[in-house]
């Protein structure tokens, strides 16, 4: 900053304005924080009061208190749709990425395609249901091995099941699909095609 045109010919003219601009709002800060500090200080009694006082009147007048509120607020104001703006620039192609190999969230454009054949469990977690074959059930997010063996004895018998025979059929379905399911009845993964263990 001290020799503007040698720093211009050897780092460009942006190096200066980015110093420029740097060393202002350094500026900016230490008068705002010098003008907080007064603004504390003038709450306290007495002669120290009264100095914070009068030095608040110096260093922050009315006008440039209200210009700086107004500043702050049209930044504020601005800050947030810029960033959104920026952030859906930035976020936008990768979004739009489909993954080398993978399954894309969003359908593909008028490619025919030919239905999986296959009833075994995928290895990606699904966000909704395959196409479920006949006595089996695909897990789903907040699926528990509970509700799915409740609903199909409710479904079969008609009548409300007893917990006891929920807890009969739950191990059941844990037995028929240890498998696909492995050694926790708890842990249900999305996508998991399970077998009704009537249909085993």
């Amino acid at each position: 900053m001290t020799a503007p045109q040698r720093t211009v010919d050897s780092a460009g003219p942006d190096s200066l304005v980015l110093a420029t601009a740097g060393l202002l709002a350094w500026a900016v800060w230490v008068w705002g924080a010098l003008g907080l500090a007064l603004t504390a200080a003038s709450a306290m009694p007495g002669l120290l009061g009264t100095a914070a006082r009068l030095g608040t009147q110096v260093v922050l007048p009315a006008g440039a208190r209200r210009s700086a509120g107004l500043l702050l607020g049209l930044g504020l104001g601005v800050a947030g749709p810029v960033a959104g703006v920026a952030a859906t620039v930035i976020v936008a192609p990768v979004a739009s990425a489909a993954p080398t190999g993978g399954v894309p969230d969003w359908p593909a454009a008028a490619v025919p395609s030919a239905a999986p054949t296959s009833t075994s469990a995928p290895d990606w977690p699904l966000d909704r249901p395959a196409v479920p074959v006949q006595d089996t059930h695909v897990v789903v997010r907040g699926d528990c091995l509970w509700h799915i063996a409740g609903a199909r004895l409710l479904e079969r018998t008609g009548a409300q099941p007893t917990d006891a025979d929920t807890a009969r059929a739950v191990h059941a379905w844990w037995t028929a699909n240890a498998d696909v399911m492995g050694p926790d009845p708890d842990v249900l993964l999305p996508g998991q095609v399970l077998r009704a263990p009537d249909a085993t």
